[in-house]
């Protein structure tokens, strides 16, 4: 089957597929003209990935998991392993973003939002970061 139709069957625009080829995670059929010539199997692993990605696993996590998908020796505990990694690095994001929408409430409950120029967002936005803090940022 062409891109096209794998795409409609796996849910992945064409783009997607292409990227996932270029970097080695579905390797296609080529005919003598060159064209991409997918089987049911590409399709399956497309769905797979396409899911994977839905839940936020990294390329490095899909090719992974793809690899233990493909092995009938596989232990589950190493997908587990893969999984709960994820999980505690999800688990760090919703803290992050729990900590942003604090911040944000207390400056927005904090602004007047009328029509004198001071505004205590603009000025949390503008004020010096510790040292310690920008190291943060910038890792």
């Amino acid at each position: 089957m062409n891109i096209g139709d794998v795409a409609a069957l796996s849910g992945l625009p064409a783009k997607t597929i292409r990227y996932y080829e270029d970097i080695g995670l579905v390797k296609p059929l080529r005919s003598a003209n060159g064209y991409r010539s997918f089987r049911e199997s590409d399709a399956h692993k497309l769905a797979f990935l396409g899911r994977a990605r839905a839940l936020g696993f990294s390329i490095e996590d899909c090719r992974n998991l793809m690899a233990l998908y493909e092995d009938e020796h596989r232990a589950s505990a190493e997908v587990k392993d893969i999984a709960e990694h994820h999980l505690e690095r999800i688990d760090s994001k919703i803290a992050e973003l729990k900590e942003m929408r604090a911040t944000l409430t207390h400056l927005v409950d904090a602004c007047a939002g009328d029509h004198r120029p001071d505004c205590p967002i603009l000025a949390d936005l503008a004020k010096e970061q510790s040292g310690e803090d920008r190291l943060e940022n910038t890792a």
